[in-house]
């Protein structure tokens, strides 16, 4: 079945499910509360307040079709984010207050622009690395080196798990899953498969790392766990992908594909640029950890220094471009020479010299204005009052526990971005262990439902009608296993950390 139909009928079924959710979460009886600047005010019973509700969950509803109708994810927040804080203006304004709007929507611009500036420099260095043929190369040594089906699975999903924490979980599942596929050929039992594998372990890998997923990349941010305390969620992040990936493993054959004799180019300064990136990254924890800096700042640095080794890629890419023209006009050519490592990157020299603004431009825009109209909609109706009122709904009434579990539920459901910029905004008094808990269950609550992480919509269409939502739909007890048992172990071996208060560095800044 068309990817387009099965898309078709999930909207159909879950739509509705979803616009119920929303209104719960944000409709529901009000509840006064007192902001901690003394300026916010409760709206959430005014006309004002349910007409931005009613614009945020329209605009999100669209964006959960957005395979159906074709019309990009950031449109409909951004244009919605506008409409909302229009309204939140003209509320305060009402009431003669001029300036709690300006101060919060400038708050919200300040946590985007440092999670767009961080992202847009990841992304750099990842298309950097693409366009070097790092990528290419790990690809084609996994699909040529003559692994059974189910070496292959593992491998795919080890590596995922592996390169997530690093390369981020939309990254690596995109790479693995052009691996299965360019293996499993017209074996879509096998595709389907090792997709789901792929998917559950990206999401799982990046749960435990704070470049791993923008969910423990915003939780960095804020301030709430450091660098180094993500890094006790690996047991429980491993064992949200041992289990499904166990059961998954049965129904995986054992016999080997047809070989594929595939090739790569790795062009000049490509683990320069690796070795760089690791740089950047350690200097965005350096400027956390140690000058109580952004961790943006070490990640611009870091994207300084690629401009100017990209700066010297170009000149030298120029230079060998006219060293060939004038072995052209005297007659010599490069014969001799391999034609995957010398002739192909000398033709690449004449068609176009590297330029690290291509690298740029290729990051993904539509995802950083989607962020963008995510982040400024939650805070406008938090700023109505709709956040403090879920916070008492969600952390006093339900339990922080049983609070924390339910967000990796809605992560599946909703997405796991504004559910826990939510939660970040709401900034309810938690302990260490269940600020770990919520971003463990917010990293890998996704993966129970195709839809609920940015890995599995990427995947799904990279393996179009193959890997759809009725395919991992029919493995989603087996995530939820996984699911269960990491929440399981998280307990088990981090019970400490459960009277450990947040981390001193978010009470120094009162969470901002």
């Amino acid at each position: 079945m068309k990817l387009k139909t099965m898309v078709s009928i999930l909207f159909n079924e879950c739509f509705l499910a979803r616009v119920l959710l929303g209104a719960l979460l944000f409709g529901s009886p009000v509840l006064s509360f007192a902001a901690d600047g003394g300026g916010l005010q409760d709206f959430t019973s005014h006309w004002v307040g349910i007409a931005c509700v009613l614009i945020f969950v329209f605009a999100y509803s669209l964006v959960i079709a957005e395979e159906a109708i074709h019309l990009r994810k950031s449109k409909p927040v951004m244009v919605a984010a506008g409409l909302i804080w229009a309204l939140v203006a003209i509320m305060y304004a009402s009431v003669g207050d001029n300036h709690t709007a300006e101060a919060a929507v400038r708050h919200n611009l300040l946590e985007f622009a440092e999670l767009f500036l961080f992202l847009l420099a990841a992304m750099t260095y990842i298309n950097t690395m693409e366009e070097r043929g790092v990528f290419d190369m790990l690809r084609v040594w996994l699909v040529s080196r003559g692994f059974t089906l189910r070496t292959i699975f593992w491998l795919t999903g080890v590596l995922a798990f592996i390169i997530s924490p690093i390369a981020d979980n939309l990254t690596t599942a995109l790479l693995m899953a052009t691996v299965a596929m360019a293996v499993g050929g017209d074996n879509t039992k096998f595709v389907a498969l090792a997709c789901i594998n792929i998917v559950v372990a990206a999401n799982a890998g990046g749960a435990f790392s704070p470049f791993g997923d923008i969910t423990t990349l915003m939780v960095w941010q804020k301030g709430v766990i450091a660098f180094q305390d993500f890094f006790v969620l690996f047991a429980p992040s491993l064992v949200n992908w041992l289990i499904p990936a166990v059961i998954l493993s049965f129904a995986v054959s054992n016999g080997k594909p047809d070989a594929i004799d595939a090739e790569y180019n790795l062009r000049h300064g490509a683990w320069v640029v690796v070795g760089l990136f690791i740089l950047t990254i350690v200097m965005a924890v350096c400027a956390h950890n140690f000058l109580h800096l952004p961790p943006v700042m070490g990640m611009m640095t870091g994207l300084g220094f690629l401009k100017f080794y990209g700066y010297y890629l170009k000149r030298r890419d120029a230079s060998l471009a006219e060293f060939d023209t004038q072995m052209g006009e005297h007659g010599l050519g490069l014969e001799g020479t391999r034609v995957s490592e010398k002739s192909t990157e000398n033709d690449d020299h004449h068609k176009n010299h590297y330029n690290i603004f291509k690298s740029l431009e290729h990051a993904e825009w539509d995802t950083l204005m989607f962020f963008y109209g995510i982040i400024l909609c939650v805070g406008g109706l938090g700023t109505l009052g709709y956040l403090s009122l879920v916070s008492e709904l969600m952390y006093v009434d339900l339990g922080t526990t049983k609070a924390n579990i339910l967000v990796g539920v809605l992560s599946a459901i909703i997405d796991n971005i504004p559910v826990m910029f939510a939660v970040l905004s709401m900034m309810p008094d938690m302990s260490q262990g269940q600020w770990l808990l919520v971003t463990l269950t917010a990293g890998v609550g996704g993966s129970m439902l195709s839809i609920g992480s940015a890995a599995g919509v990427a995947v799904m269409g990279t393996a179009r009608g193959v890997y759809t939502f009725m395919a991992h739909l029919k493995w989603t007890w087996a995530i939820a296993l996984g699911y269960a048992a990491s929440i399981w172990v998280h307990f088990l071996v981090n019970g400490e950390a459960f009277n450990v208060p947040a981390n001193a560095v978010l009470k120094a800044t009162g969470g901002h």
